[in-house]
């Protein structure tokens, strides 16, 4: 998969509008190389190869060394030193269980070039390989971009009303637990009021959602969009030219929430990234 960027796919939707020297446009500007930066990483999101789930007995998985498998305990490897696995940096021997943190945090054991996040997604234990020679991440050289667009940089309003809420998964059978903050009211350009179910991240919130673009010149699945949180009004801005795309926009072998029930905007988003090129 390749990911460049050339002239056309960074040229704005409305003329000129994304030609403006502001402090936004500025701002998109190092958020951009930012991004780029971060998805260069040679563990990062564009370096995962492959995701094994693991079973109750140990087995192989792909070309790992050891045996592996998942039990009530937690996820159980059993290696010899001439494995070489390295846990926390000293040698992996014997028999060790791994305890990932189930819809959270993994554990990463490491093999030769290659990290191998242990993790735990709905109950089910899977390894996933982080490969620095990755043909994805060796064919990397930035996200496509719709032009940045001053019309997109939106004033908006939650509406509290903490909630827990269960969102799905580009993987089939696994879900999320996810706590929403209440609604995001906003206009769009078109002068029509919409709103999205936000969701709490750390600090700050995350609206994921499609829109006309999906599928199209835009990821199928999701967006992605994270604000600081807001005032106590309420009051919040939406700049959606930084509308990002979720890891599984760019590798298979991701677990990506799906939007909550009810985040599609019925408008092209024109703003932010776009699909990766295949």
């Amino acid at each position: 998969m390749s990911t460049t960027t050339t002239p056309a796919d960074t040229a704005g939707t409305a003329g000129t509008a994304g030609t403006g020297d502001t402090a936004a446009r500025r701002g998109w500007d190092a958020w951009r190389a930012r991004r780029t930066e971060v998805l260069s990483d040679p563990h990062g999101w564009l370096s995962l190869t492959a995701l094994h789930w693991l079973g109750g007995a140990p087995a192989r998985a792909g070309d790992l060394p050891g045996r592996w498998w998942s039990a009530a305990d937690g996820v159980h490897v059993r290696a010899q030193e001439v494995d070489g696995l390295l846990l926390d940096g000293a040698p992996l021997t014997g028999e060790h269980v791994l305890h990932p943190v189930d819809d959270g945090a993994g554990v990463t054991v490491v093999t030769g070039e290659r990290h191998v996040e242990v993790l735990r997604r709905s109950g089910n234990a899977g390894l996933r390989v982080r490969d620095p020679r990755s043909p994805v991440l060796a064919g990397f050289s930035g996200v496509p971009v719709f032009g940045f667009d001053e019309r997109w940089v939106l004033p908006a309003r939650l509406e509290a009303d903490e909630d827990e809420v269960v969102v799905g998964s580009v993987v089939a059978g696994l879900s999320q637990a996810r706590t929403a903050a209440g609604r995001v009211t906003f206009t769009t350009p078109d002068g029509v009021e919409r709103s999205l179910l936000a969701l709490r991240s750390g600090e700050g919130l995350q609206l994921l959602f499609t829109d006309l673009t999906s599928g199209v010149s835009t990821s199928a699945t999701a967006r992605s969009l994270t604000v600081a949180a807001p005032g106590p009004d309420g009051a919040l801005v939406l700049d959606l030219n930084r509308a990002q795309n979720l890891p599984c926009a760019f590798t298979e072998h991701a677990t990506c929430p799906l939007p909550p029930a009810g985040n599609r905007l019925e408008v092209a988003v024109e703003a932010g990234e776009r699909a990766p090129r295949a």
